[in-house]
């Protein structure tokens, strides 16, 4: 019996050793916790860093100096979207497939009637989505990320792929 309470003791013992010793607070180990916890051991305040600053001054300068070198700019930038580019990274999904009504690219028949409606509608219901009784459109097919130009020129590439 004394035996057993000796090895009974010395356990407890122990586990308290192995417990205070886990738990002392380590000059720095809090630090270094919280750092860890807090991502700065893992980088990421490095990867959401800004990349670049933008100074105000140049930019109202330039601005007010030459407002059509942006018109410009801005036109060249809307004549520059593929709209061939813009549905493979993105409409294909469901337009390839003909997914919750969609009208499959190059079926003809499916885009008689959506063209007979004119591109402007179809270019508005692609904008603000629609719901009709062959399936429905969300709005910007879902990504609203896309601008209204890259959209219009989706629609005019599958209407002239349709026709």
């Amino acid at each position: 019996m004394k035996s057993y309470l000796t090895i009974v003791t010395l356990c407890f013992v122990l586990v308290i050793v192995v417990f205070v010793g886990h738990h002392l607070d380590t000059p720095g180990r809090a630090d270094r916790e919280r750092s860890t916890l807090l991502g700065g051991g893992s980088g990421v305040g490095d990867r959401v860093a800004a990349i670049g600053q933008i100074n105000v001054a140049v930019a109202k300068e330039e601005s007010s100096a030459d407002e059509t070198t942006s018109v410009e700019v801005a036109a060249a930038a809307s004549a520059a979207v593929d709209g061939k580019q813009v549905y493979n990274a993105g409409c294909v999904a469901c337009h390839g497939a003909g997914i919750a009504g969609a009208p499959r690219v190059g079926d003809t028949g499916a885009w008689t009637d959506r063209i007979a409606a004119g591109l402007d509608t179809l270019v508005a219901h692609a904008i603000d989505g629609f719901q009709g009784s062959q399936g429905m459109m969300p709005a910007k097919g879902g990504n609203p990320s896309l601008s209204d130009e890259e959209v219009r020129a989706v629609v005019e590439y599958m209407v002239a792929e349709s026709q």
